[in-house]
């Protein structure tokens, strides 16, 4: 529920500068804006909803459906994310529904898992990742997703997790989404990171995170750190 300093439209016509290459950009504003800025942004990005509802319509007050996110000019959905399950208390159920009608919208979902901190530490990552994999599966059906790993004890809290340490951690998932998602998803999913990422952790994670991308919290919100954190993909 923020916007950039520099103002919405500044923002996207910087972000227009930037070369595409062979990575996509992808917006996530506030709902009111998804419109504007999928008009103003360039062929080779796109913009997405920061959640959607797990339902298609009714008498649901305040909530925004799939469909009437992909009418609004998105493409993309991000669901799971880690606010969404802690502060408002989202279930992997609630999350397997949100993908399952993501996808029959025809929206790609960036499905989003992570660990706590007391996950973490008690060695149960794999685990408990593992299992909401295993959850989204019903959601997931025949459908692609991209999937984020954001390990919730590196968000905001100065620890930060080392780009071995996340390769590691993505070999668990996909050896999960191997076994519990449709054939073949374990390999032509593509994996984003979203633990705090910043241009000063950026290429370490490129160089040996094995992941494809990021989705991207605070930095985001600064065309410039943006900007930085895409040349890395390159």
């Amino acid at each position: 529920m923020n916007l950039p300093p520099e103002g919405v439209d500044p923002y996207v016509e910087a972000l227009n500068r930037i070369e595409a290459g062979g990575a996509k950009i992808v917006i996530a504003p506030p709902y009111p804006y998804i419109h504007r800025v999928a008009g103003s942004l360039g062929e080779a990005h796109g913009a997405a909803a920061q959640n959607c509802a797990d339902h298609d319509k009714g008498a649901f007050t305040g909530e925004v459906s799939p469909s009437m996110v992909r009418e609004a000019g998105a493409r993309f959905v991000i669901l799971g994310h880690s606010e969404r399950r802690s502060i408002y208390g989202e279930t992997d159920a609630t999350v397997a529904r949100k993908v399952a009608l993501a996808i029959s919208a025809a929206l790609s979902p960036v499905l989003c898992i992570g660990e706590d901190l007391r996950t973490r530490d008690s060695g149960n990552t794999a685990r408990v990742l593992a299992d909401q994999i295993r959850a989204a599966a019903v959601g997931v059906g025949a459908g692609d997703v991209i999937l984020a790993y954001e390990p919730v004890w590196a968000i905001g809290t100065g620890r930060n997790a080392s780009g071995t340490m996340v390769a590691e951690t993505v070999a668990h998932i996909r050896d999960s989404m191997e076994r519990f998602w449709p054939e073949g998803a374990g390999t032509r999913t593509p994996i984003l990171y979203g633990g705090s990422v910043t241009p000063d952790n950026v290429e370490e994670l490129v160089r040996h995170g094995d992941i494809q991308g990021f989705l991207v919290g605070g930095a985001s919100l600064d065309s410039g750190k943006f900007a930085a954190i895409r040349r890395a993909l390159a």
